[in-house]
């Protein structure tokens, strides 16, 4: 499957509130894959899947905090992400 493919089905996976379709459209968006690369649009996609605990997007938009990809820089904002993946056991925290 080409990856314009695989957005068009984790985008409709995520509006029905999937997690993990919502994580990996993130992913897609900062590594340019089936899509223009968007740090902005990486953050909003890792943002709705943390908020939903998913410790892969907590991490994930955790760092886009600490070095401002696609959000402005906020380092009290990076901890809160960071401490809820490690809470979840996240390998990277």
């Amino acid at each position: 499957m080409n990856k314009g493919k695989a957005l068009t089905f984790y985008r409709k996976a995520a509006d029905q509130g999937h997690v993990g379709a919502q994580h990996n459209i993130g992913l897609m968006f900062l590594k340019g894959e089936g899509t223009e690369q968007s740090n902005e649009a990486a953050a909003k996609y890792f943002h709705r899947a943390a908020e939903q605990g998913f410790a892969d997007a907590q991490y994930n938009l955790g760092y886009s905090y600490e070095h401002g990809r696609g959000v402005t820089k906020h380092m009290a904002r990076a901890l809160q992400y960071y401490l809820l993946a490690g809470e979840q056991g996240h390998d990277q925290v």
